[in-house]
């Protein structure tokens, strides 16, 4: 596990919540010297701590056409690896999104996305469930989001009850 700083925490709630935020903008907003956010951000990307930049998009307001799904996945774990040989294999499947170790009933949730239902479906017919390891798959498709990484998607709507007075 890496040692950071409250400084680098900070940091990395700042971008969290918006990663288009200049190192000259975070400064100011911490009381510090853009040098210092500088010298922060490039010491956790060489440590693997910030991955990557990314853009949160609503795809429903450009592509209907994109299929999510999320699969539960029961599996046997491999001697001497566990669940991790298992998690690698179906991870590097391209239209895997996430893979997650889980609690409960079943042992890995699996993000995949498609163009269509059909893609999704023959994913898991034709890739996943055909794995050695993989006991049974049970597949949740997304119909809509309202809510992701605390960004809500739809614009709400003001308060459209009646006032009633006495």
């Amino acid at each position: 596990m890496t040692d950071l700083s409250s400084l680098d925490i900070e940091i990395l709630k700042l971008l969290k919540e918006d990663a288009r935020r200049s190192p000259d903008l975070i400064a100011t907003m911490l009381g510090v010297q853009v040098e210092e956010v500088q010298s922060a951000i490039a010491e956790m990307e060489r440590k693997h701590v910030i991955v990557k930049y990314s853009t949160v998009v609503n795809w429903s307001k450009v592509d209907d056409e994109m299929v999510t799904a999320l699969i539960e996945v029961q599996i046997t774990p491999e001697r001497g690896r566990g669940f991790e040989g298992i998690a690698e294999r179906i991870y590097l499947f391209p239209q895997v999104k996430a893979v997650y170790l889980m609690s409960g009933s079943y042992d890995l949730q699996v993000e995949v996305q498609g163009k269509s239902l059909r893609e999704v479906a023959s994913f898991v017919s034709d890739k996943l469930s055909p794995i050695e390891s993989v006991l049974s798959t049970k597949t949740h498709f997304i119909l809509k989001k309202y809510k992701q990484d605390g960004i809500i998607y739809e614009e709400r709507e003001g308060d459209q009850r009646l006032v009633v007075t006495p």
